[in-house]
Formats: C-alpha cells, sequence, structure tokens
C-alpha cells in the first residue's frame, strides 16, 4: 500500500493542526499533553499528528514508555518555497513599476 503525498497546504488547512504546531513550536509533547489542549479525543490528536508526520512537519521520539512530538523543518521548507516564489514575482513587479515611475519622473 503506498502512502499519499500530502500538500503542505492541506496540511494547515486544519485549525487544529495549526493549534498543534504552535503548541509544539513552544516545546515537544506527548500525544497525551496535546490531547489535553482540545476537546477531541486522544485518538483523534494521534491521526491529526501522524498526518502531520507523514507531511514532514513533526517528528515523533519514543522516549521510554511515551512517544514525544517535536517539529520538524520539511513540511515548513516546502511552504516557504511557496511564498518565496510569489515573494520574487511581486518583487519583480514592484521594481518594474519602480522603473516606470523613475522614468516618468525624468521626463
Amino acid at each position: 500500500m503506498t502512502q499519499q503525498t500530502l500538500d503542505a497546504f492541506q496540511v494547515i488547512a486544519d485549525p487544529s493542526r495549526r493549534q498543534i504546531l504552535k503548541l509544539l513550536s513552544k516545546k515537544s509533547l506527548t500525544i497525551n499533553a496535546l490531547a489535553e489542549n482540545f476537546d477531541m479525543s486522544r485518538p483523534a490528536v494521534s491521526k491529526h499528528i501522524n498526518i502531520m508526520e507523514r507531511a514532514g512537519f513533526v517528528s515523533i521520539q519514543g522516549i521510554g514508555r511515551e512517544r514525544h512530538c517535536l517539529l520538524k523543518q520539511d513540511g515548513f521548507n516546502e511552504l516557504q518555497k511557496w511564498i518565496n516564489y510569489f515573494d520574487n514575482f511581486w518583487q519583480s513587479k514592484l521594481q518594474k513599476l519602480q522603473l516606470l515611475l523613475d522614468k516618468k519622473a525624468q521626463s
């Protein structure tokens, strides 16, 4: 069975997953500790974590009997590449506009 590749934007589209990412940005947490922050079951939180793990946003590290969730950079890199593309697009447009305005001011 092949695992479906997840789009980074599909992953962060869910408000619960965005909140999990914010919580993990402060410190690593167990799935149980994460579940305490939500009005959903531990298995539901675990399902969200698994989705984020497959997409490269989270890694799970076993420490003793507990599974600790940590942020991972891969998923964020995909988002950053997409954002950078449009940053470059708009920067180019603004530079062309600036050149046009400079020529107009010199006339």
